[in-house]
């Protein structure tokens, strides 16, 4: 199996090769849900619509624990990959895959038990309760191949290779919208077909990824040797993957209470919101997963204490980011109008949609730092500062998406307003905090 050494050769070209393959894998991964929207949007109407995208911010927030926990026990496979450490490396695997399952089965009987008050907290509109009801019971039932999968490519990621994934991804994603079009279009089981062909992918796609995993990667193999629980190692694991969890929930807990604030201004804000956010997420996605190899870099580099290569790459990757994310800006800006058009035909709709990427997508620069910042401190093994950034940053913008959307010549405006606010409000504190860490001279 092919792995990248960051410890050594061109910093631009590892990440870069290393960052291409994770950024057409979450592109792939988009797709799940950007194609329930498609389609539920032109066939079922914009409550349906309304539904999958107050769904989407749910499971956004659901697998966002998930995904924070296995992004934490990768930093720690990272860096025990870095000092060479096998042993570290394999009981490590072990002691994350255990506990992160274990929670796994708790959170599927949570959200199944507490379906109900869920919906309460997003001030879901009477028209919409039904239909986002009657989805989230299907779409719950793939929380356990979303943690599988999440898992496995984490930890392939921490040992350098990120090709793999998108492979898996790939067929899934063309999966899921070939049984979107026949559950929906041609069976017309309506919004749980969508949510049907959804899960049915994430299974295939677990599966795949798991099955490849115990064939090619010998390192995150279980064996008898190593598959105990090691007090020392406890603490650390449990650390990074638990910080890392809070800081990514956190974030999106953030969302989803700016989602409760969207739902207030009715049906067609929601339909709106829903469609933009599946662009807006798919214009910055590239960013985070920039980010995310900037963190195995950072991380593999911080085992091997190499830590003037670190300094180099963050150079090297501000600048990368910053490039990518102008120019994502200025395209989103653009075609603001016939992208948001993509999804639903409703003039209304693609007014307000319109409305949310030409004052939110102007400053993608913002969080592609912020996802930065996140990376480097989880590999550096100082999650704690990520979850500071994150509450600083949803912090404003739920505070400001309340108090901004109260004052009538603004109305939703203000709460699109208060996105880049949160994110520039996060990156002054990363910076001075980065400093300070570069100038203690430890990593």
């Amino acid at each position: 199996m092919k792995q990248t050494d960051f410890t050594r050769g061109s910093i631009a070209r590892s990440l870069l090769a290393f960052t291409v393959p994770l950024m057409l894998g979450n592109v792939l991964q988009q797709c799940y849900n950007i194609a329930d929207t498609l389609i539920v949007g032109r066939f079922l109407g914009k409550e349906a619509l309304a539904a999958v995208g107050s769904a989407y911010t749910l499971m956004i927030f659901l697998t966002s624990v998930l995904t924070g926990l296995s992004m934490g026990s990768g930093a720690f496979l990272s860096v025990a990959l870095g000092k060479n450490n096998t042993d570290e490396l394999k009981t490590g695997n072990f002691m994350s895959l255990s506990i992160i399952s274990a929670f796994t089965a708790l959170m599927v009987v949570f959200v199944y038990i507490f379906i109900n008050p869920l919906l309460r907290l997003l001030q879901t509109p009477a028209e919409v309760v039904f239909p986002l009801k009657s989805y989230l019971l299907v779409i719950f039932s793939g929380i356990p191949a979303t943690f599988v999968y999440n898992y496995y490519a984490s930890s392939l990621r921490a040992v350098g290779n990120s090709t793999v994934s998108l492979v898996f991804l790939a067929v899934s994603a063309l999966m899921n919208v070939a049984l979107d079009i026949v559950f929906v279009a041609v069976f017309g089981w309506g919004i749980k077909g969508a949510a049907a062909a959804t899960v049915a992918s994430q299974y295939a796609c677990a599966l795949g990824i798991l099955i490849f995993t115990l064939k090619n990667a010998p390192l995150l193999r279980l064996d008898k040797a190593h598959s105990k629980f090691e007090k020392s190692f406890f603490k650390p694991i449990f650390s990074l993957a638990f910080l890392t969890s809070l800081q990514q929930s956190i974030m999106n807990f953030g969302i989803l209470l700016v989602q409760g604030r969207v739902n207030f201004f009715g049906t067609e804000v929601m339909a709106a919101f829903a469609a933009a956010v599946k662009i807006d997420t798919l214009a910055y996605s590239p960013v985070q997963d920039f980010g995310n190899a900037f963190s195995t870099f950072v991380a593999q580099n911080h085992g091997a204490k190499q830590y003037a290569r670190i300094k180099s790459g963050i150079k090297t990757s501000a600048i990368s980011v910053l490039a990518f994310c102008l120019f994502v800006s200025a395209a989103v800006f653009i075609f603001a109008r016939p992208l948001t058009a993509v999804f639903t035909s409703d003039k209304n709709v693609i007014n307000i949609g319109a409305s949310y990427l030409r004052i939110e997508g102007v400053f993608y620069c913002l969080i592609g730092f912020l996802f930065m910042f996140y990376g480097y401190f989880r590999a550096v093994q100082k999650p704690a500062v990520s979850v500071v950034l994150t509450v600083a940053s949803l912090g404003t913008r739920v505070i400001l998406a309340y108090t901004l959307s109260a004052i009538p010549s603004l109305g939703v405006n203000g709460i699109w307003l208060s996105i880049p606010v949160g994110w520039a409000l996060a990156d002054i504190l990363g910076i001075l905090l980065l400093k300070n860490n570069l100038r203690q001279g430890k990593k």
